[in-house]
């Protein structure tokens, strides 16, 4: 059986800010708007389609696995936009980023408050 993530959902409070907010960050492309959504394709094909919701937003976790230039890329366009970055998904570790598994990662918080990752380790693939 093969299964594989396809799409999800992410509620935002302005969609079309949203979903350029992750894109600028992470250098991708902003897709048209199909039906309600306007989705960022992830270059591993899952599309992150942004829909509109008036309610309160429950953040969600987004990790994405990055090389290490795109770490370094990704990471100075977080501190270029002054965006608080914490080490940890708790947010204790403010300003830091850290090496699980003998990689780097940092959190930081898109406009609706979803906790968006970079890591360049998977979790569990260090010695």
């Amino acid at each position: 059986m093969t299964v594989e993530l396809n799409h999800t959902i992410v509620s935002a409070h302005d969609k079309h800010a949203s979903a350029q907010f992750l894109a600028d960050l992470l250098g991708l492309k902003v897709s048209p708007q199909y039906g309600p959504f306007i989705p960022v394709e992830i270059p591993n094909g899952v599309t992150l389609d942004y829909m509109d919701t008036t309610d309160p937003i429950t953040p969600q976790h987004y990790a994405f696995l990055v090389s290490e230039t795109d770490f370094d890329t990704i990471f100075a366009r977080v501190q270029a936009r002054g965006l608080t970055y914490w080490a940890d998904p708790f947010h204790r570790h403010e300003g830091a980023i850290n090496h699980n598994d003998g990689g780097r990662g940092t959190y930081f918080d898109d406009p609706n408050g979803h906790r968006l990752e970079i890591l360049t380790r998977p979790y569990g693939s260090g010695s």
